[in-house]
Parts: C-alpha cells; structure tokens; sequence
C-alpha cells in the first residue's frame, strides 16, 4: 500500500512537471520507468499511473481552460460530440491521460515481471 501511494505521488509530480518544459508523451517512459523500478503488482501499477497522470492532466487542463475563460476549450468541444461542454473535455483529456498512464505503468511493471521470470529460469 505504501508503494503504491508513493508510485502514484512520484507519478503525479514528476509528470505534471516534466510535462510543463517538454512535450505531454513523455508521461509514457516516465510511467514505465517508475513503474518498473517501484511497483509492487501490475493492479498496483496500472491504478498509480491511471490516477497519477489522470489527476495531473485533469488539474493542468482545467487550470489552462481557465486561463482563457473557456473559450478554446469550448470551441473545441463543439468540434467533438460533447456539446461544447468545456467540463466535459477537461474531464475527457483526463481519462484519455489516465489511460495512457495507466498502461504505461502496467507495461512497466509486466516488463520488471519478465525480466525477473527470465533470471529465475
């Protein structure tokens, strides 16, 4: 359990800050690395960098949605079939991010398991 909440916090705030200097993919290495250095189970892993990358794009999203009032963020939602629901894509962007993050850390984790069964054998 406390792996699991310090993975989690590792993933949240490193990812949250790297994504502020490079480009949002990098929460893809950076889940898989921490993953694969400190999961304890893939369960554990996947849920980490599901609400680890989820939390901090839903927080990042929403904080530049405000910044301009909603208005790019509207726009855009009514390019998608969200019905301009700003809200709604901030939340969206948050679940495609969790998403990726929590594969990322689960494919992280499998990859410490493999090698691990591979030493063993």
């Amino acid at each position: 359990m406390k792996s699991a909440l310090l993975l989690f916090l590792l993933i949240l705030v490193l990812a949250t800050v790297a994504q502020l200097f490079l480009t949002w993919w990098v929460i893809t290495p950076l889940c898989v690395g921490l993953a694969f250095f400190s999961a304890t189970t893939a369960g554990q892993a996947f849920v980490a960098g599901f609400l680890g990358i989820g939390l901090g794009w839903l927080g990042l999203a929403g904080w530049l949605s405000l910044q301009n009032h909603h208005l790019l963020a509207h726009r855009v939602a009514q390019l998608l079939p969200l019905g301009g629901s700003a809200v709604a894509l901030v939340l969206v962007t948050a679940l495609i991010g969790g998403l990726v993050g929590g594969l990322a850390a689960l494919a992280g984790s499998w990859l410490r398991q493999a090698l691990k069964a591979r030493r063993v054998a």
